[in-house]
């Protein structure tokens, strides 16, 4: 699912009233938006065992990118995903520049080795979705269940009585937003989250996420049961050590999404996207 690309989550520090005890009401909607995103997660992660790999086309303007949009033909493979540039602001590729994608393209085909290495990054960013979604039910409380069309909306905030465990789940603990789900088969359909306050890691020597930072994505059903994200949007914005700067500025939609042979080779998929 997306790469989901930084899946990043939200939510913000409630003041709690003085000692007024919670309204029944209030608990009995905390616990029935709970069981839904139980159920939810639990559906989440017996899918992840099964996944089948895609090709689709991408439209992407972020930093990687250079703030030009990008549109792009993608195909997953075990190594990693292939990508061919065939389009930026609108306007087909030149001929010179089309002919270097397509010798790019055969330079991974012929050395997949140093492709797959060069993919760690976006593996990291997948397992960080996931890590995300098993950090849901631990950090974060659940409540303001309400019918939003055909899809479930849940809020979510921080869980005061949870102690992170590093300096990514301080930062996404300091978050607060939103769930989608679809009740009907109890998968995911979008998340969105923003920091309401900066979140200082060190004293702000170490790190510092500025607040505003946001994401929100969507995700749309493509093949069977399956889930594929239909489009990203991110915001992360703050400084780290020395003073450098880390952000993380991304919109992208995905569309057209075809199954591919599970075993799909590197060389397999450069084929693929050059036809």
């Amino acid at each position: 699912m997306k790469r989901v690309k930084l899946f990043a989550m939200s939510v913000g520090l409630v003041a709690l009233a003085g000692f007024c005890p919670i309204p029944m009401v209030a608990a009995e909607d905390g616990q029935n938006a709970r069981q839904v995103v139980d159920a939810m997660l639990t559906q989440e992660r017996a899918a992840e065992l099964h996944r089948n790999k895609y090709a689709y086309l991408s439209q992407e303007r972020s930093d990687r990118t250079g703030g030009h949009l990008w549109t792009e033909r993608v195909v997953e493979t075990s190594a990693g995903k292939m990508r061919m540039l065939i389009a930026e602001d609108g306007q087909p590729l030149s001929g010179d520049r089309a002919a270097a994608e397509r010798a790019r393209l055969q330079g991974i085909a012929e050395h997949p080795d140093a492709f797959e290495k060069s993919s760690a990054a976006l593996k990291n960013d997948e397992r960080h979705a996931k890590e995300m979604l098993d950090l849901l039910p631990k950090a974060f409380l659940f409540e303001n269940m309400r019918q939003e069309g055909e899809f479930v909306k849940i809020d979510f905030r921080p869980n005061p009585a949870y102690v992170t465990q590093s300096m990514e789940e301080r930062v996404l603990h300091g978050m607060s937003g939103s769930l989608l789900v679809d009740q009907r088969v109890m998968r995911l359909r979008g998340i969105e989250g923003r920091l309401p306050e900066d979140v200082s890691i060190g004293f702000g020597l170490v790190a510092t996420i500025k607040a505003g930072s946001n994401f929100d994505t969507t995700r749309e059903r493509v093949y069977g049961t399956e889930w594929k994200t239909q489009t990203l949007d991110t915001d992360i914005n703050g400084r780290a050590i020395f003073f450098k700067m880390i952000g993380r500025k991304e919109h992208a939609v995905h569309s057209d999404f075809k199954v591919v042979p599970d075993g799909i080779s590197v060389a397999d998929a450069v084929s693929m996207l050059e036809k």
